[in-house]
């Protein structure tokens, strides 16, 4: 046992302590993008009316510290359409992109992946706006204090300070899933766990959405990890991420008084997000 433990150990160190100065690189990136086109994307979707299902969708594919957070407040505003919040949320990447670039992943694949985040996200806001038949009103709002209210802290001590959290909170999560995942392995043995999931099309995709729907960028990371390690198809992959609104819905529930609208939005996401997974993991795509 105590073997077992220190070789999983010694695993888990080998397999993150390489992906630190990749994951710092990653966020430094997006915490630029974040500080200098944050309030000009929030004011994008705000403009865009009609077309707000497509501007959600593009902008959300952008991982963004809390911008799904800022759609939730936007939602229970008044400011934005069901479909333009459910669009930010399908599309929102969260830990993924971070993740994949770190462990050089197919640049080709990862393309794929945002595309069908993105196209996904837009189809199924535009088809819930039409069927609610609801526009949303343009106003504007400050993304800074909104985001500073849902304790994302993206604000906070600058860009190297965010940029340095975000890779110490996502390496100790990557740390905690990819001991567990080496003990399992150890335990159960790879076969025996890549086929409860690989092997069974729906019942993965079904369970990854689960995954999903927690409300913190854990899972995300949980389910990038499963992907990149081989023990997650594509599909189920794809259903997790697309059910995964980072914390997006736990704003949502605490800002919007409507629950039984919450409900609904929830009930979408994650339908959505299986479907996705089950007909796209279907197609000979990746």
């Amino acid at each position: 046992m105590v073997d077992i433990i220190k070789h999983a150990a010694l695993h888990m160190l080998g397999d993150c302590l390489h992906l630190v100065p990749f994951l710092f690189a990653a966020y430094l990136l997006i915490e630029l993008i974040e500080h200098k086109a944050g309030d000009r994307a929030a004011a994008a979707i705000n403009r865009a009316g009609r077309y707000g299902p497509l501007a959600g969708a593009v902008l959300g594919v952008v991982p963004q510290c809390g911008f799904s957070a800022v759609m939730s407040n936007f939602y229970a505003g008044g400011l934005i359409t069901k479909g333009t919040l459910l669009a930010v949320f399908l599309s929102t990447s969260d830990e993924m992109l971070p993740i994949l670039l770190s462990e050089n992943v197919a640049i080709q694949t990862v393309l794929k992946i945002l595309a069908l985040k993105l196209f996904i996200g837009a189809l199924a806001g535009f088809a819930v706006d039409a069927v609610m038949k609801k526009a949303g009103s343009p106003r504007t709002a400050e993304i800074g204090d909104i985001c500073r209210d849902s304790h994302c802290h993206c604000e906070e001590g600058g860009i190297l300070k965010s940029a340095l959290h975000h890779t110490v909170q996502t390496a100790v999560f990557i740390a905690a899933c990819t001991f567990v995942l080496n003990i399992a392995v150890e335990f159960i043995g790879e076969e025996a766990i890549g086929g409860f999931i690989l092997n069974r099309p729906v019942i993965g995709e079904i369970l990854a959405g689960a995954i999903g729907l927690i409300p913190n960028c854990a899972s995300s990371i949980v389910i990038t990890q499963l992907y990149v390690e081989g023990y997650l198809s594509a599909g189920a992959m794809l259903s997790g991420l697309c059910a995964g609104s980072g914390v997006g819905l736990l704003v949502l529930f605490r800002v919007n008084r409507d629950v039984k609208d919450n409900l609904k939005t929830l009930a979408l996401l994650y339908v959505t997000g299986v479907a996705a997974g089950i007909i796209f993991g279907a197609l000979p795509i990746f």
